[in-house]
């Protein structure tokens, strides 16, 4: 049996180095993840207590590469916020 992994990859933009003055981290999302499981995710990897997630599903966005169109798979991410004065180093 596989294991799956929940958290593929925190983001890092701009505006989500700002929402972490307030102790909030984006991060990408397996689907099949809810919330709870994501919850105890972040606490097993970064030991950190979680006040709150919330779930974002990103839609499919068309492409165009000539005159052949593609569509770009959704994504999920999840906004975890933590509990005052903890924090994530994501370098």
């Amino acid at each position: 049996m596989s294991k799956v992994f929940l958290i593929k990859k925190p983001r890092i933009t701009e505006k989500n180095t700002l929402l972490q003055q307030q102790n909030k981290y984006i991060f990408d999302v397996d689907f099949n993840a809810n919330k709870t499981e994501i919850k105890k995710e972040i606490k097993r990897l970064y030991n950190v207590d979680v006040v709150k997630v919330n779930i974002i599903n990103m839609p499919e966005k068309k492409k165009r590469f000539g005159n052949k169109f593609f569509e770009k798979r959704g994504t999920k991410k999840a906004i975890v916020t933590l509990k005052d004065g903890q924090k994530i180093e994501l370098v």
